[in-house]
């Protein structure tokens, strides 16, 4: 009996090692992972950089579309974003399974369970027991809806629908209706459009074109306008909200329904629609968009002995990374013209720093393209975005960060690209004043900024506009140099030390000397700054380096800092940490300053202006101290769960920034190498767009194992603590061997400076 049981538990063993052994890459990407809490990741079927991201709407408010049950479900929608933070964008076309008669257009439900996997979405409604299954194309969505049969099957579908509607007319970031249509062509095709403007980015007005079709005929139809509900097939727009009805016979059990979306039209959108679903079933579409995810997530191969929950995070990471931007080339209302076009850059100031290395790394090819929109869209509208929804640049955060874009194709060698263009690009961001139109594209504050070497105190974000346009001058002294222009690489070099205009040395916090703070145009440093709109008597409060926010009166956008402190942004200066340590007094002053940061939590996890930060020891000959700081971030804020994610997601920021510090590396975004530390997983092989592999290999990697004491790349000793893009393309293996205290590993972070 004993002997039946071990051979009986051996089975099951070897059962479960054979299923693990199979488990695809995809079996690892949740959704869910960073759904709920500040994530606010997106969590419907998408396929990469896809168009259409269709998933349920929970009331107008949330960005993503939807909210954790039981909340309420207006219906789903085929247009979202992920990740954002702000007001929402999009939410348009939304339809709502319903059974009964046509004679209402308010059919909300509530959700009994859900199911929520890469490429599928899935929901049966409490109250009517309807059973919504979704899944998606790149421009068009399917959906497989299962009636009960209680009643007539029917399917509402709302073109004036939208998220972040407000009632206050012209509210700040909030959405607003222009106009919508909808024509009954046939009984089984209904088309129209959503013609919004605003939301985050302010922008001009979009539209949302749809065609759909359903694969039974409707018994009987009916429109609305206004809430008024009627027999008439179509309703024109007129600027008010518009809608359609359709009822199934009660044989109906289950309706499959198709939605082709465009931004150029109906007629677009049913092309759409044919090209990307015709003859398809809802099974052949999800096996098409996972076998699309397959490609990219196979790209990075890690150790298979890595725990599942690791494998979660990584490759749940790795897929937010490659949902934002949106190739929409060949859907441009604005101009018509072969280059790529991509939108829903939801800012490039959140994801320049990580998301943008880690495509070129695992999709050098989508960069490129990304990268050509960029400089298209200056070509077309005068200005390269830092953020881009809905056609329209807006708004800019910071930096004209699309410059360290720029840089960092460059220096890492992505071919196809016009820099001479590109140049020409960078150059406008830094030479023209946008003017009135500074939220929207370029650099705010420009001639103070030129005149004065830095942006006083009284223009918005004036301390991190200061510190950005420094980092995106020395982008541009990188591409001038690389191109031969050496009068302006060396302006721009000049320029790229701005940042110390702000630096004042003799302020102290917390026993530490020396911090970015505000100064007015006259050059005096301000320890209680004004705000309010009285010219009489200004309020005023005392800004110290812990100020995140100020007052109730203190326009939030308008702050000295945006989203963060001067002690984070006292941190952040990418391309010149040794200037940096310098005026910091030096490596041990330096060291007991981070200590400081991340010890008594100056260090604010959820957003990207420390995102660097962990990694800066890396410069005073303390890789292990980088490690330590990572490993220990990764360890208390990250997960695999809903609320695995510590801030807003921004596109896959967040996320970009947890797979490369999995893998041990980690880019200095615009630069042309990546810091090398402890890594999370034993093994990370990536396939590069040469059709090299390059393998990151951690040797006796443990929880106690866990500092680096010597490395080898391709079999010779590697002593140092970087390693430069180029030599990882010519493939190879960067083997790290591990152990339990720190060596002399990494003191060094190339052989030019030993």
């Amino acid at each position: 009996m004993a002997d039946k049981s071990k051979r009986f538990l051996s089975g099951i063993i070897l059962l479960l090692s054979i299923l693990h052994l199979n488990a695809s890459v995809t079996d690892y990407v949740d959704p869910k992972i960073g759904s709920e809490g500040l994530g606010r990741v997106f969590i419907g079927p998408s396929m990469p950089y896809g168009m259409v991201k269709p998933s349920p709407d929970c009331t107008s408010s949330p960005n993503s579309g939807w909210l954790p049950m039981p909340v309420q479900v207006n219906g789903f929608s085929q247009v979202h974003v992920s990740g954002t933070g702000g007001g929402p964008k999009y939410g348009n076309i939304l339809i709502q399974p319903f059974e009964g008669e046509l004679n209402s257009i308010r059919h909300i439900d509530y959700r009994a369970d859900e199911t929520i996997e890469l490429g599928y979405y899935a929901t049966t409604y409490a109250n009517s027991k309807i059973h919504t299954e979704i899944t998606t194309a790149s421009r068009a969505s399917a959906y497989r809806i299962t009636y009960p049969g209680n009643k007539n099957p029917a399917l509402m579908i709302d073109a004036g629908f939208f998220l972040g509607e407000s009632p206050v007319p012209d509210a700040r970031e909030a959405q607003q209706f222009v106009g919508s249509e909808v024509q009954v062509l046939s009984d089984r095709e209904v088309c129209g459009h959503s013609r919004i403007r605003g939301g985050w980015n302010n922008g001009r007005a979009y539209t949302v074109y749809f065609y759909l079709v359903t694969d039974n005929p409707a018994i009987k139809t009916a429109t609305w306008k206004s809430g008024n509900i009627s027999d008439a097939k179509d309703q024109y727009d007129s600027g008010e909200k518009t809608g359609a009805l359709m009822q199934f016979m009660s044989s109906v059990k289950t309706l499959n329904i198709r939605i082709g979306i465009s931004f150029i039209s109906a007629l677009k959108a049913k092309e759409n629609l044919l090209r990307e679903t015709e003859g398809k079933t809802f099974d052949n579409l999800r096996e098409k968009l996972l076998c699309s995810w397959k490609d990219i997530l196979n790209r990075v191969k890690i150790d298979p002995k890595t725990s599942d929950k690791h494998k979660r995070m990584f490759y749940t990471g790795l897929y937010h990374t490659m949902i934002m931007p949106v190739d929409r080339s060949g859907e441009n209302p604005l101009w018509t013209d072969p280059c790529p076009y991509y939108d829903d850059f939801y800012a490039i100031w959140d994801t320049y720093r990580t998301s943008s290395p880690l495509i070129t790394l695992v999709d050098p090819l989508r960069e490129t393209d990304i990268v050509n929109s960029l400089i298209n869209i200056y070509k077309r509208d005068g200005y390269m975005p830092d953020a881009r929804s809905g056609n329209a640049n807006g708004r800019t955060q910071g930096g004209s960060n699309a410059e360290i874009v720029i840089a960092d194709a460059f220096v890492k060698g992505l071919e196809g690209i016009d820099y001479n263009l590109a140049l020409e690009a960078m150059l406008k961001d830094a030479t023209v004043d946008p003017g009135g139109n500074h939220e929207a594209e370029g650099r705010g504050g420009l001639r103070e900024y030129n005149e004065l070497g830095y942006i006083p105190h009284g223009i918005p974000r004036a301390g991190n506009r200061t510190v950005e346009y420094s980092y995106c001058d020395y982008a541009i002294h990188l591409v001038a140099k690389g191109l031969g222009h050496n009068e302006l690489a060396s302006e721009y070099l000049k320029k790229s030390e701005n940042w110390k205009n702000l630096w004042r040395d003799d302020y102290e916090h917390d026993g530490t000397k020396g911090f970015i703070m505000p100064r007015d145009q006259d050059g005096n440093w301000l320890d209680y700054i004004p705000f309010g709109h009285s010219q009489k008597r200004r309020p005023m409060f005392k800004y110290t380096p812990v100020t995140f926010e100020g007052p109730w009166y203190t326009p939030w956008w308008s702050m000295f800092f945006y989203e963060a402190s001067s002690w984070e942004y006292s941190l952040s200066i990418p391309h010149d940490v040794e200037g940096l340590i310098e005026k910091c007094g030096g490596k041990k002053d330096f060291e007991t300053r981070l200590d400081k940061f991340f010890d008594k939590n100056y260090f604010n996890v959820n957003n990207e202006p420390s995102f660097l930060s962990p990694c800066l020891y890396h410069w005073i000959s303390r890789p292990d101290r980088s490690s330590d700081r990572v490993l220990e971030i990764i360890e208390n804020n990250y997960s695999d769960t809903p609320e695995g994610l510590p801030g807003n997601d921004d596109s896959g920021a967040m996320s970009s920034w947890l797979v490369f510090h999995m893998t041990g590396l980690y880019p200095n975004a615009g630069q042309d190498y990546y810091l090398i530390h402890t890594p999370v997983l034993e093994s990370a092989t990536f396939t590069l767009g040469n059709d090299r592999n390059f393998s990151i290999r951690a040797e006796n990697l443990s929880e106690r194992n866990r500092y680096i004491q010597s490395a080898t790349l391709n079999g010779k000793d590697y002593p140092y603590s970087a390693i430069r893009h180029a030599d990882i393309m010519k493939g190879g293996e960067l083997r790290l061997k591990m152990g339990p205290r720190p060596k002399k590993w990494g003191t060094v972070m190339f052989a030019d400076q030993e």
